[in-house]
């Protein structure tokens, strides 16, 4: 017991060392706020504005809803993609990484830590967010499945948590262009997971490449659950993909940025930084 109890205090030592980076770069925050509310702002008036657009009577308020779910649920996950990807870039920033490193704490530690904070600053940006948008349209979720909804989100959380994990050791191995490489990865997952348009519109092939990300099940289903009222137990088999999924992803990642470790030590990666 003393042993879980000394690893969670660890863990948690990172959630709140990040939290004290938030409070450090809080000028960044802001600025990355703005920018995620605009963008939710710039997306979901294409939807108010499409009747206009088109010169046909449409649905408006449904298209409304329908490009603010994929908005603010990517908004989510993106953060929890972006918070566990970039850690290596911000130790290497901050110039802690080898003292880190060299830490006697666990792996799986370290990124425990980074995975709650990742979590818990996700929800809370995209709260603000919510709120805010919410202020400038009508949403009517008197319908709306909201416990399907946070078990579905929490389901997908974990599966974006494994893709942090593997797209965190693309810094690991290029520390030039490591965190520029994560952002292809995430530009990717938007392109195919139908976070604006259904993914069946894409050619077959991306289509195709659209089912291996877990964000597309989890807008699918949160436009269900938001839009269309689904029940809980329709939404169980896509529950038990992502859980699964995700698990298997994280065990993989959790061995693989292991193995890319001791590479990048070894090869004397790890501080360098051009």
């Amino acid at each position: 017991m003393s042993a879980i109890m000394r690893e969670m205090r660890s863990a948690y030592a990172f959630v709140e060392r990040n939290i004290n980076l938030i409070k450090r770069y809080w000028g960044w925050e802001i600025v990355w706020l703005i920018y995620s509310l605009v963008n939710s702002l710039a997306v979901t008036y294409i939807g108010a504005g499409m009747e206009r657009i088109s010169g046909q009577a449409l649905d408006t308020q449904y298209l409304i809803t329908y490009l603010l779910v994929g908005t603010l649920i990517w908004s989510y996950l993106s953060v929890i993609f972006y918070a566990i990807s970039e850690m290596i870039a911000w130790e290497r920033w901050e110039g802690t990484i080898e003292y880190t490193f060299m830490a006697p704490v666990s792996r799986p530690t370290h990124l425990v830590g980074t995975t709650l904070f990742a979590i818990g600053y996700g929800v809370v940006r995209t709260l603000v967010i919510l709120v805010i948008v919410a202020s400038f349209f009508h949403l009517d979720l008197s319908g709306a499945n909201i416990p399907g909804a946070v078990l579905l989100l929490l389901a997908g959380s974990v599966s974006f948590v494994g893709l942090g994990i593997l797209a965190a050791v693309l810094p690991l191995l290029y520390p030039e262009r490591g965190a520029q490489m994560t952002n292809a990865a995430a530009a990717l997952l938007l392109l195919i997971s139908g976070v604006y348009y259904p993914v069946e519109t894409l050619p077959a092939w991306l289509q195709m490449i659209a089912k291996a990300s877990p964000a597309t099940y989890v807008i699918e289903g949160m436009r269900g659950c938001l839009l269309h009222g689904a029940r809980t137990v329709t939404l169980l088999p896509t529950v038990f993909l992502l859980f699964s999924a995700g698990i298997a992803v994280i065990t993989v990642g959790l061995i693989v940025f292991r193995f890319m470790e001791r590479y990048a030590k070894r090869t004397g990666r790890l501080k360098r930084s051009g």
